[in-house]
């Protein structure tokens, strides 16, 4: 019924006390410098790229989760019913599901094998998804020279740090080639992931040994305090064999205090 699918900010100024001429002209000359490139560096650093405004800050671990969209369980009843349907004539179900937008409820029909009082009590079920976290990573957003930025993460969303955004030409590149802007996103609220809008990359290539495709998109909710990053990877054999199918979503809150930075280990005692 889903349609059956981011120098270390430091005080460079020089020491006022009593004893700082006294020191050797050669470190005074070395601290300087040191104090330049400072300087530099703030005024001459890139601002965050507008597709991470609002969502991150550079060097700065922050906690999310991966997880799922699910209804009830409750709802697999009718699922089932709707699946019965479908195999009983499916050139019909097919045409009937390609007019609903992917990810949203179909509207009601007869033939989906669920009766008005069935169907209501689904579309009741599938308002009450919500998020399932099953594993907690730490996403950080650092930029290199050329104003290129990379989001690392941990975990599962360890592959996001193969990808950097170039803020230039508004493009990620990864392993497989450069993911292009597509339209903007903004999600129908009774989709899957429910109210949200964002942007969204993407790769496709397609040769002699196969096909290729990876989409990221990168957002915000509409109606709660979360951010939202999803990640799919596919490769198809030429003979149209699955060879990877890799999905990933991503959320993390806003405005929220960032992830703790790891304890230094405490030196040994002698």
């Amino acid at each position: 019924m889903g349609n059956l699918n981011k120098f270390i900010p430091w005080d460079c100024r020089l020491s006022s006390h009593s004893g700082a001429s006294n020191l050797p002209p050669r470190f005074m000359k070395f601290h300087a410098t040191l104090a330049a490139i400072a300087t530099f560096g703030i005024a001459h650093s890139a601002e965050v790229p507008k597709i991470f405004a609002g969502l991150f800050k550079p060097n700065t671990p922050m906690k999310a989760q991966i997880g799922l969209v699910l209804p009830p369980k409750e709802i697999n009843k009718f699922i089932a019913k709707v699946e019965v349907a479908a195999r009983k004539d499916p050139k019909w179900f097919r045409e009937f599901s390609a007019a609903t937008a992917p990810g949203t409820p179909l509207p009601y029909d007869e033939r989906l094998g669920l009766t008005k009082e069935e169907y209501d009590e689904y579309l009741k079920l599938w308002a009450k998804r919500e998020f399932k976290g099953i594993e907690e990573i730490v996403l950080v957003l650092r930029e290199s020279p050329g104003d290129i930025w990379t989001l690392s993460g941990t975990g599962k969303a360890s592959t996001l740090t193969t990808l950097r955004y170039f803020a230039k030409d508004d493009s990620f590149r990864s392993p497989n080639g450069s993911l292009k802007r597509l339209e903007d996103i903004k999600a129908d609220p009774k989709g899957m992931l429910g109210a949200w809008s964002g942007k969204e990359w993407k790769f496709e290539e397609e040769t002699g040994l196969g096909k290729t495709k990876e989409n990221l998109a990168i957002g915000r909710y509409e109606d709660a305090p979360y951010g939202i990053i999803i990640y799919r990877a596919q490769e198809l054999s030429s003979e149209g064999s699955r060879l990877l199918d890799k999905s990933i979503m991503i959320r993390f809150p806003l405005g929220k205090a960032p992830a703790a930075k790891p304890a230094a280990a405490k030196p040994k005692k002698n």
